[in-house]
């Protein structure tokens, strides 16, 4: 991975470091309802919706990818009875999912590999029977490779759920793109982009949902908890950092609520293969 691709790991390989830290745990209370271990823009209501649209339940195989500290994978585990692999490249973050999978007694449900989610990932052909990723494709170089390989992972008729964050919706200055960027490597795709390459991949579009609105409520909420918090952030961060991520998030919050970068969601399905009549 370049350089430039790999400051996403070290963004989040900061926060999932101070992941226990009180004021965070507090702001992702404050953003959600409740701390699920989240680090994107999805609400509880979503994950339940996401959840459905996969049909996750006992004996269902789901992969998350970038899955972070986690928290979501386990919490899918509990509340569906899927059998969840999550992968992510931040070891600290897959330790923090390790060790809540082992404290909820789902470690036979509730597994963590480390891997580069834009590469060939380490699982055969058909592993899978739902593949799950919120908010972190637009962080992974190659997005053909990476729905073919989805794809590949995927069984027959397996489904597919992913949002995309950072869809160019309206006109962004250049200073606009560099703060909305400027965690780490980013991907912005136009409108349609995403179903042209799934369809490339193999695989069949069902739903697009447009959840832009979400993104612009947890921005201004996570900005104002934050900024309710500055002192003890700034111990955890320092004060250029803090800074920096406090200009990040207003920029997603007004993006978002100008409509001019949108957040969608798809759900996908591998098509089941049908033998042709015998002759």
């Amino acid at each position: 991975m370049s350089d430039e691709a790999s400051k996403p790991a070290a963004y989040y390989g900061s926060y999932y470091s101070n992941f226990g830290n009180a004021a965070y745990a507090e702001i992702r209370a404050a953003e959600f309802g409740e701390d699920l271990g989240q680090n994107n823009w999805q609400t509880p209501a979503e994950l339940e919706r996401f959840a459905s649209r996969l049909e996750l339940a006992s004996g269902v195989r789901l992969l998350d990818v970038a899955c972070g500290t986690g928290g979501l994978s386990v919490h899918l585990a509990r509340t569906t009875a899927c059998d969840v692999t999550g992968v992510d490249l931040e070891e600290s973050g897959l330790e923090n999912g390790r060790r809540i999978a082992r404290e909820a007694g789902l470690e036979a449900r509730a597994r963590f590999v480390r891997a580069d989610a834009s590469k060939p990932l380490p699982f055969a052909d058909g592993s899978f029977d739902a593949v799950l990723c919120i908010d972190a494709l637009n962080h992974l170089p190659g997005r053909a490779a990476v729905f073919a390989e989805w794809a590949r992972v995927l069984a027959p008729g397996g489904r597919l759920v992913f949002t995309d964050p950072v869809t160019i919706t309206g006109l962004v200055s250049s200073e606009e793109l560099a703060i909305r960027s400027s965690i780490g490597y980013f991907d912005f795709a136009p409108p349609g982009e995403d179903e042209r390459l799934l369809i490339a991949a193999g695989l069949t579009v069902v739903a697009v949902d447009d959840l832009t609105e979400t993104v612009a409520g947890v921005a201004l909420r996570r900005h104002a908890e934050r900024a309710e918090r500055a002192a003890a952030l700034r111990q955890v961060e320092g004060d250029e950092p803090f800074e920096r991520r406090q200009r990040f998030i207003e920029m997603v919050a007004e993006l978002a609520r100008e409509r001019r970068i949108s957040r969608f969601a798809f759900l996908a399905r591998k098509p089941v293969e049908r033998r042709g009549a015998s002759t």
